[in-house]
Parts: structure tokens; C-alpha cells; sequence
């Protein structure tokens, strides 16, 4: 049973096998002992038979004389008080009835350890105790929550105690699936469910539905229909549970399919299901379902549950069936409000405001007074019919009966003022910046017509809006339109555009307005410059940031904090460490040294720039880190392949009491891809939801298939994204074809390649690593056939480029446009490089060509591989034993690193390559990725 969930989850982790928590079959000579030890008041120890609860010595043989016992506890003082009493209790005979009694004991010395803090104690009375009910369960759990108990302590716990042997019944196994369900951790209710089917385990109904509801919640609702589907036995319990699952989900139509496969079956359905599936009904616009239930109501008597009826009127409602609803409504011998509410929504939802109002008298009438959802109905109904002025008096008749307001009452009584206009320019900026704010652009239009005698900051709020959603024909439109008006734009209007063309990568837009500005009388300003410096850094055009910072510089604007910070990104984006330290600088002589965003800022910088070190020194002085200063240190650590030092890291912030986000866990990944630290990877990534209820996303998905791949498990790696809860992306399969081309899985490659086609046609950097992929096995007619069908689609190789700077300049070797001006120099340096190294032991690795030629020419390729030309370059021009630092926008192959490898032995240099993925730092002939890249 449930052999296909389980078979889905086998390779999601190198520790899948479920074997530590399979049961521990103890010989017919062996028999388990509980007795008071001085670290817990249980003990698991050997003696004579096979364990179950109904033979241990746990139980007392006579519970009378043990009475006395229970009287002493208000004498009790301490721990070692109620463990002495709980070992005289152990030692007392046990008698045959008075199950109530033991109950009582349980409850008593289970409540007393958790008063003295003995969590582990109390925990395993709870599970070895005299009754087991679901009563006296939740009556523990509830207690365990309000003493401050760790809920993992319980799981740990049931885990000792069942590898040691004990026997749990279905109850026990029931709760603790509701405990995964509360933690949401999937793994341990995986391997309960794996080791119940290897014991042949009886599954009684809770059992099944504890296990629906958590894979539910965390695997989807399609693993719960398989549990369900291979169930031998469906009780009425469990149809309701599969129901509930699965209107849970949204999945409408499957919840009415199953109640019909219930009510085949003869099957009763609880209030709650039938509630659930008229909502449905609602939702689907299906009314016949919805009249079919109607009966089945009928027929069971049901009418008199106000729940399901109130759902009827709702039903009928939303299917447009007014009269229908009106009539069941009439029916009823009883109402409640929410009764009264349903039909009231349910005339004023489609505007039929007498109705409403008169069913509104008729509730007031009987007694019942109305709520907020009540005075909200009647305000939408009011609303739809254009009755403005009522709605006002609505949300004041609201208020004198002492309710408070809603969101929904608030936005129906601002939707009123903003139709009859009578609040004055103020209130509007304020309602207006509110709305762009939500992402409510509409509804700041609506209140900026509607409002007369607008001033500047009316005009400019929405000129804003616009600017920020990339809406500049109507932000053009309205600028002109304010100044036909004889309102002139100021500083604040000027820069909003600014902003906007600057932040949706349109830098020379926004030179124009600078220059506008300028032509108006404004010199352009801090917060205009830093919108050009921060747009360009935003998009990537890091280069365009600097340059944007010279001009304002040559202006003699000083920067603000936000203009540093946006520098310091742009620097990391091209590992610029020369400009990075003159920014440095200047932060230290304009008193930004203190500041914790720059700060983190510079910690980034000199990571991305290569100067670890540097970074680890800013770190260490800055106190009272934030966050995103320990995410920032993390993540540099991670790129240099540092995975230990990332861990040792996320440790000491715990310990400073700092809780971790996403982006820590995707530095703590990223840290265990770039050092193939497999298990510490599963750790973290399981860690994510089961201890701080992060939902991981893509990007760590992403991690985990490139941890899995580069370590050469492309199986699990393909398991791992099949059974991913959300849907793969292009980052998704790229990881796994990188991988492929790394070990030459053809097979996986292909599926990888499939899948990217679907997601990015046009991307020419998928076919070209699966063309470099069949060139090295020498399938060259596969490799032709693609190289076709990538000119086919008018697709070219995407350009190679490394680069270096050298006295401030930055020298760049590319495959594509111009070649570097001293290339015949560089290529003679190199062929006496490679001369030195391969007496040292080097020889070249023609693999990494991926043409069809013979080998002298293939060494002649690796030759012109752009890393090679600057790292090059760099020990030509660079003197003194300075290190070497190249960047490369693509992976760099493995001959070039082996070969950076034999250069850093032989020319006592230090090389620091940033590829496009994480830094290599060669020095005397090793590297620091330890071969994990």
C-alpha cells in the first residue's frame, strides 16, 4: 500500500533510506524495562520478551495502594521529587481494571514534568502511558504548548523510543502524523508511512487520513488522492477527509466528482464537507450540482444545520439564482445573522437594494442586530447603484453602532467621496500616493480627475505613478497637460521621470530629461543623479553607473548614501576593485564608514572583486550586524567556494539570535554547490521549511539540481526536478545540462535540452553546450544537425569575453569585434608559457576543443581561449608578484584551469578568475573549488 508515494521519494535525498526507523524486532527473550534513571523517569532497557505496552512493567498491578502517592504531590518541590514518586509508582502491582485511574496518574506526572521543565520525561509517559485515547492525546499537546515544549522534542522522542523497540498502536501513529502535519515535515511522516508498509502495519481510517492531510498540505493534493486510491476499506470518515483535502486545494470539480463517488458509495458527508462542496458549486457556476445537493440535504434532514443552509442561499446566490435563494430562504424554520447576511449579500450583490433593504428592516425587526458585514453588503449594493451620498450615511450609521470599520467598509466610503468629489486636494495627494503605492494606479487616476483646484503635488503624484510603472506616453501627456494649464513642473516632477526611464534601463530618456531640466531653470539635483547612477546599476549597465557618477561629480553634487550603495553594486557587477577602492575611499573621507548599508555594500564589492579578505576584515568591524550584512559575508564566502566557513558563519548568527531568510539559505546552498557538500546541502535545503517555514524557491531548487548534477548524481538530479512542488524553469534545466556536459550524459542532456527549448527557443547558449556535449564524444553529424537548426532560427554563439584592468584601464579579449591591440605580443608570451609548464608536467586538453579537427590544430584553438590571452596580458604588464585578476563571462573549460593551475607553480603568481559562476583562486599549483565547479 502506498508503494508509489514512497518509490517518489527515494532518491530526494542521500539519506533517503528509511531503515533508522524501522522497528527494532527484539528476540522473544527480550522484553523492554521503564524505570526511574536519574537523567529521565523512563528508561529502555532488555529483558526477557517481545516489548508491547499492554506487558510492560510501566504499568503499576495495583493502582489502590498507590493512591496515597498521588496525595503527595502537592508536597512536591523539585524535579527529583516527582522522579522519586514516579519510580514508586512504576514498582507499585497492577490491577486488572480502573483504566480511568491510570488516566489520572498519566495526566498528574505527565503535568508535573512539564512544570519543572522535564520535556523529555513528560514526553515519554505520553507516549508509554496506560490509555490512549485522542482526548487524552490533544489534552497533552495543548498542555506541552502552554509550558513552552518544543514539538521536534516529541518526534525525537517517538523516534528513540521506537528504534529501541517499542510498539506504538494506530493512535500513536495518528498523532504523530498530525504533529509532521502542525511542523510541516514531510520526511518523518514519509518514513512513518515507509516503515508501517515494510511491518505490514494495520492502517485504520485515522491512520489513512492523518497521512491525506499531510501530504496535503506539504507534497499536494495529488499524493493525498493516491493514499486515498489505495485504501482497501473507504469509511465515511475518510471520504469526508479526501473531500476536505481536496476543495482545500481549489480542485472544485474533483471535490464534487469524490462526493458523488460518495454518495455511490452510501457514504454520510459531515456538515463541514457538505458547506465545502456548495461552495465549490458556487465557485464552478453549478447549479445543477448545487440543486442535487439541495436534495441530498432534504433527504438527510440537514436543513436545520445553519451552516449548510446559510451555504444554500450563497450557492444559489452566485449562480444568479436569486428567487431560488429567496424561496430556501423563506423555508427556513430558523435564522441566525449569518443567515440574515447571506441574503442580504445576496440582493445587494447584484444591486437589487429594496429587496436588501427590506430583509435588512425585517432582521432588525426580530431582534437581531446587524454586523460589519451586514453594513458592507448594503454599502456595495449602494455603491452599484450609484447612491453615493447613502453609502456616506451608511458608514456613519455603522459607526453610531459602535462597530469598527473594515477594509471593506473604508473602500466603499472612499470610492463614494472620491465619486462626489468633496475632499480637498490634500486628502487626494495622500489617497493618491496610497493607491500607487498598492499597485492601484486606476483607482489614483479616478481620485486625480475627480478633484478640483489640483496643486503641484497632485500633478506630480501621478506623473510619478506613471513613471514607475513605465507608463511614460501618459506621464509625457500629463506633464503637458499640467503646463497648458499653468502649472510649471519643479524638481520633484523632473526627477519622477528621471527615475522612471532610468529604472526601466531607458539611460538616454533620461539624459534628455536632465537636459529639459536644465533648459527650465533646475540644476539637476542628489536625487537626480543618484536615479541615473541606481537605473544603470539596476540594469546591469554597471559601467554606464560610473560614468553617470563622473558627471556628477564634475558638478560638484556630493552623493548621498543611496548613490554610494548603487556605486558599490555596479562595482561588483564587473568586479571593478580599483574603482571599488576609490569609493572606498571616498566613504571614509565623506563619513559613510558607519553607515550599515554601505557597509554591506562594501562587503559585496570586495567579495565579487576577489579581495575576500578585505570583505572578512570590513565584517568583522561592524557592529550590531544585520541580516543582510551576514547574507552578504555568507554569500561571499559561497562564491569562493568556501562552504565551510559559510556554515561556521550561519551558526554564529544563530547564535546572536538573528533568524534567517531565503537569501540565507540560498548563500548556505550556493556554499555547499561551490564546495560539494552533498549532505550538508540536504540539510539546509530540508531544514528550510521543517525549522523556519521558508517555502524554497526556485532559486534553491536551482542549487540542490546543480549540487546534485556537478557531483555526478544526474539520476537524483532528474528525480529531484520531477518531483519538484513547483514547475521547473529555464535554471531549472540549465543546471542539469551544465552537469551533462560535465559527466557526457547524452541521454539526460537531451531531456534537459528539451525542456529549455520549450522555456527560452531562443536562447544560443542551450544549443551551444549540447552541441560542445556530442562534439566530445564525437558525434559530430549530431552536433552539425544542431549547429543547423541554430542557424535555421537565425540564432548566433553568444560572444566569449575575459577582461582585465590594468593601471585603471580595462583590457578586453573577446572571440567577437576587435582584436586587442598587442595580440601578437600576448601570443608569443603564451607560446613560451605553455613551453615552460609542460616541461612542469602540462599537457593540453583537446577535449575542451569541440571542433572536427585534427589535434595540432585543436592545441592551436586552446591557444586563443580569452582567459588565457588575460591572464596573459596580466603577467606581462603587471609586476612585482601583484595577483592576477581576470574575469570570464562564461565557465571557464578545463584545460584553461589546469593550465592557470601550472602558471601560478611556475610564475609564483597569484590568478583570481571570476568566471560565470563563482571565483577559482590558483596559488602554487592548487585551486581553491578543490575541483567542485
Amino acid at each position: 500500500m502506498a508503494s508509489s508515494i514512497i518509490s517518489q521519494y527515494h532518491s530526494l535525498k542521500d539519506n533517503h533510506n528509511l531503515h533508522h526507523l524501522d522497528p527494532y524486532y527484539v528476540h522473544n527473550n527480550t522484553q523492554i524495562l521503564r524505570s526511574h534513571s536519574s537523567s529521565t523517569s523512563i528508561s529502555v532497557g532488555v529483558l526477557d520478551k517481545k516489548p508491547h505496552f499492554s506487558d510492560t512493567l510501566f504499568a503499576p498491578r495495583n493502582l489502590s495502594p498507590c493512591f496515597h502517592f498521588l496525595d503527595e504531590l502537592c508536597e512536591i518541590r523539585d524535579l527529583n521529587s516527582v522522579r522519586e514518586l514516579h519510580a514508586q509508582i512504576l514498582k507499585m502491582p497492577r490491577n486488572k481494571g480502573g483504566s480511568s485511574s491510570l488516566a489520572t496518574i498519566d495526566e498528574t506526572v505527565m503535568r508535573y514534568y512539564l512544570e519543572f521543565d522535564d520535556f523529555v520525561s513528560a514526553i515519554k509517559v505520553f507516549f508509554v502511558g496506560f490509555t490512549r485515547n485522542y482526548l487524552l492525546w490533544n489534552s497533552f499537546l495543548e498542555k506541552f504548548g502552554s509550558f513552552g515544549g518544543d514539538p521536534y522534542e516529541i518526534l525525537d522522542v517517538f523516534g528513540e523510543l521506537h528504534k529501541k523497540g517499542v510498539e506504538f498502536d494506530s493512535i500513536a501513529f495518528t498523532v504523530v502524523l498530525k504533529i509532521c502535519l502542525v511542523l510541516m515535515d514531510l520526511k518523518v511522516g514519509l518514513e512513518i508511512h515507509a516503515c508501517l508498509i515494510k511491518r505490514g502495519f494495520h492502517f485504520d481510517v485515522h491512520l489513512y487520513c492523518a497521512l491525506i492531510n499531510l501530504y496535503e498540505k506539504c507534497w499536494g493534493v495529488d499524493r493525498a488522492y493516491q493514499v486515498f486510491d489505495e485504501a482497501p476499506q473507504k469509511e465515511d470518515f475518510l471520504w469526508n477527509t479526501i473531500i476536505m483535502a481536496s476543495l482545500r486545494s481549489e480542485k472544485w470539480f474533483d471535490g464534487l466528482e469524490l462526493f458523488r463517488g460518495m454518495q455511490l458509495s452510501s457514504a454520510k458527508a459531515t456538515g463541514g464537507t457538505i458547506v465545502k462542496v456548495l461552495q465549490a458549486c458556487g465557485k464552478l457556476r453549478a447549479l445543477n450540482e448545487g440543486k442535487q445537493i439541495h436534495g441530498y440535504v432534504l433527504r438527510r434532514g440537514l436543513v436545520s444545520n445553519m451552516s449548510i443552509s446559510n451555504s444554500i442561499i450563497s450557492m444559489y446566490s452566485k449562480n444568479h439564482s436569486l428567487k431560488m435563494a429567496r424561496t430556501f430562504f423563506d423555508s427556513m424554520e430558523d435564522y441566525n445573522l449569518s443567515s440574515w447576511n447571506s441574503i442580504i449579500s445576496c440582493y445587494a450583490g447584484y444591486g437589487n437594494l429594496e429587496d436588501a433593504l427590506d430583509i435588512f428592516q425585517e432582521m432588525e425587526a426580530s431582534g437581531i442586530k446587524p454586523d460589519i458585514i451586514t453594513w458592507n453588503s448594503l454599502m456595495s449594493g449602494l455603491l452599484l447603484q450609484g447612491s453615493y451620498k447613502a453609502v456616506l450615511a451608511n458608514f456613519q450609521s455603522l459607526q453610531v453602532e459602535g462597530l469598527k470599520p473594515d477594509s471593506g467598509s473604508v473602500t466603499s466610503a472612499l470610492q463614494a467621496i472620491i465619486e462626489l468629489g468633496i475632499f480637498n486636494v490634500y486628502v487626494c495627494t495622500s489617497l493618491m500616493d496610497m493607491y500607487i503605492k498598492n499597485d492601484e494606479l486606476h483607482k489614483a487616476q479616478k481620485v486625480f480627475h475627480r478633484t478640483k483646484n489640483k496643486n503641484i503635488c497632485a500633478w506630480n503624484s501621478l506623473i510619478s505613478g506613471y513613471s514607475f510603472k513605465g507608463q511614460f506616453s501618459d506621464a509625457e501627456e500629463l506633464l503637458n497637460q499640467m503646463e497648458k494649464e499653468g502649472i510649471e513642473p519643479d524638481i520633484v516632477t523632473w526627477n519622477s521621470l528621471i527615475s522612471g526611464y532610468s529604472m526601466h534601463g531607458r539611460s538616454e530618456e533620461a539624459m534628455d530629461v536632465i537636459n529639459r531640466m536644465k533648459s527650465s531653470g533646475f540644476s539637476p539635483n542628489v536625487v537626480s543623479w543618484t536615479a541615473m547612477v541606481s537605473g544603470s546599476s539596476r540594469n546591469k549597465s554597471h559601467m554606464d553607473s560610473i560614468r553617470f557618477f563622473g558627471q556628477m561629480q564634475a558638478q560638484n553634487v556630493r552623493p548621498n548614501s543611496t548613490t554610494i550603495c548603487s556605486l558599490l553594486r555596479a562595482c561588483s557587477g564587473q568586479s571593478l576593485l580599483k574603482k571599488g577602492e576609490e569609493i572606498h575611499c571616498l566613504c571614509i573621507r565623506h563619513g559613510f564608514i558607519e553607515d550599515m548599508y554601505i557597509a554591506t555594500a562594501l562587503i559585496d564589492m570586495y567579495s565579487k572583486a576577489g579581495k575576500l579578505k578585505v570583505a572578512c576584515e570590513i565584517f568583522g568591524r561592524i557592529e550590531g550586524k544585520t541580516l543582510p550584512c551576514w547574507n552578504c559575508m555568507m554569500m561571499g564566502y559561497a562564491i569562493h567556494g568556501h562552504g565551510e566557513e559559510v556554515i561556521s558563519l550561519f551558526n554564529k548568527m544563530l547564535k546572536t539570535g538573528i533568524i534567517p531568510d531565503s537569501i540565507t539559505f540560498t548563500a548556505l546552498l550556493s556554499g555547499c554547490k561551490n564546495s560539494g557538500r552533498i549532505n550538508d546541502g540536504w540539510k539546509y535545503f530540508d531544514s528550510m521549511s521543517t525549522d523556519y517555514n521558508i517555502v524554497p524557491t526556485i532559486e534553491h531548487y536551482s542549487c540542490m539540481v546543480d549540487l546534485l548534477g556537478k557531483s555526478g548524481f544526474l539520476d537524483e538530479a532528474l528525480h529531484f526536478i520531477q518531483t519538484m512542488p513547483v514547475k521547473p524553469d529555464a535554471s531549472i534545466w540549465g543546471a542539469l545540462l551544465a552537469s551533462c556536459r560535465n559527466h557526457k550524459n547524452i541521454m539526460l542532456a537531451e531531456t534537459a535540452l528539451r525542456n529549455l527549448f520549450k522555456l527560452e527557443p531562443y536562447n544560443s547558449a542551450n544549443y551551444v553546450i549540447m552541441m560542445n556535449i556530442y562534439s566530445a564524444l564525437g558525434k559530430w553529424d549530431d552536433a552539425q544537425r544542431l549547429r543547423d537548426t541554430m542557424v535555421a532560427a537565425g540564432l548566433k554563439s553568444p560572444g566569449v569575453w575575459s577582461w582585465i584592468q590594468v593601471n585603471q584601464t580595462t583590457h578586453v579579449f573577446s572571440t567577437e569585434g576587435k582584436s586587442h591591440g598587442e595580440e601578437g605580443e600576448i601570443y608569443f608570451e603564451l607560446y613560451q608559457l605553455v613551453s615552460k609548464v609542460k616541461k612542469l608536467g602540462y599537457v593540453p586538453d583537446i577535449s575542451c576543443v569541440y571542433q572536427n579537427i585534427d589535434n595540432n590544430e585543436k592545441e592551436k584553438v586552446l591557444l586563443s581561449h580569452t582567459e588565457k590571452l588575460a591572464i596573459t596580458y596580466g603577467l606581462m604588464k603587471t609586476k612585482g608578484g601583484s595577483p592576477i585578476r581576470v574575469v570570464k563571462n562564461t565557465r571557464v573549460c578545463q584545460d584553461c584551469h589546469t593550465l592557470a593551475k601550472y602558471i601560478s607553480s611556475a610564475e609564483n603568481r597569484e590568478i583570481l578568475l571570476r568566471d560565470g559562476g563563482r571565483f577559482h583562486h590558483f596559488v602554487n599549483g592548487k585551486c581553491s573549488c578543490n575541483g567542485c565547479w
